[in-house]
């Protein structure tokens, strides 16, 4: 069979099959035409449905890493502003040490020692402030307050002035940055 002969007798089955569709009448075709129809538009709402899916998906991770990026940040910063704070708090008691022994110095008639120890003294001072360090103001009378004092003991009060407030500063406390690094230790009277 040639080329020729083979393209005809396709083409015969084609005009018979159409013959055949037309004698069963044309209320066959619209049928399935509705059939098709719902069923593209049945999957055009599967796949916006799907859309919609992804679309949710995609907004909820991009949510997800931008509360991330601003945890980190935020993670980053509070790590950096305290970074020093194991070490500063480590140099804390020999804060109170040089303090201690300037006390002592001055009661002492040899002033140019003195004058070597304040030096060194603030310099350490001023190289700890520059580093955020900041000493919390406490003298006597001050309202006892929990959230920042560390009251050691209680003591009956001298006045009635000074009932619940601050008599006595044992030791200094310190602040880095807004984070409270050495509570100030004091005495409250009763």
């Amino acid at each position: 069979m040639s080329k020729k002969d083979r393209i005809d007798e396709i083409e015969d089955t084609l005009s018979q099959e159409e013959a055949v569709m037309n004698e069963e009448g044309t209320d066959s075709m619209p049928e399935s035409n509705d059939a098709s129809e719902e069923e593209s538009a049945s999957k055009e709402e599967l796949l916006e449905i799907e859309l919609q899916k992804e679309k949710d998906k995609f907004l909820r991770l991009f949510a997800e890493f931008e509360n991330y990026k601003k945890r980190t940040s935020k993670e980053r910063i509070d790590l950096f502003r305290t970074a020093g704070q194991e070490v500063i708090s480590a140099l804390l008691p020999i804060l109170d040490d040089f303090e201690r022994a300037l006390k002592e110095l001055s009661k002492s008639s040899d002033k140019d020692l003195f004058k070597g120890v304040e030096l060194i003294y603030n310099k350490f001072k001023e190289t700890l402030k520059a580093k955020g360090l900041e000493e919390i103001k406490v003298k006597e009378g001050d309202n006892f307050d929990a959230e920042i004092h560390d009251a050691i003991t209680q003591i009956p009060a001298p006045s009635k002035k000074l009932k619940g407030k601050i008599i006595d500063v044992v030791e200094k406390g310190y602040r880095l940055g807004d984070k409270v690094i050495r509570h100030p230790k004091v005495v409250v009277g009763n």
